[in-house]
């Protein structure tokens, strides 16, 4: 039932696991000549110290968040 590409809670699977394979996939795209972009975010608690509102009108209107992406960050943020 976990998706295939899940490394937690697999045996024999670890974050070595899941950064080998984001750098296999990176590595395989820019191969066959095509564009990355790697979006890594940092959830610790700088969340905390930050308008929530501000924060995502700005993913909104400068970064153009929307749809499920907006409606996590919503979800997370409260």
């Amino acid at each position: 039932m976990l998706p295939v590409k899940q490394s937690a809670y697999r045996r024999f699977n670890s974050t070595e696991t899941a950064v080998l394979v984001v750098y296999n996939d990176i590595v395989r795209t820019v191969d066959s000549g095509q564009l990355v972009t790697l979006v890594l975010l940092d959830l610790s608690s700088a969340f905390d110290t930050v308008d929530h509102d501000c924060l995502l009108t700005i993913l909104s209107n400068r970064f153009t968040v929307e749809g499920w992406a907006m409606d996590w960050f919503q979800s997370y943020l409260s």
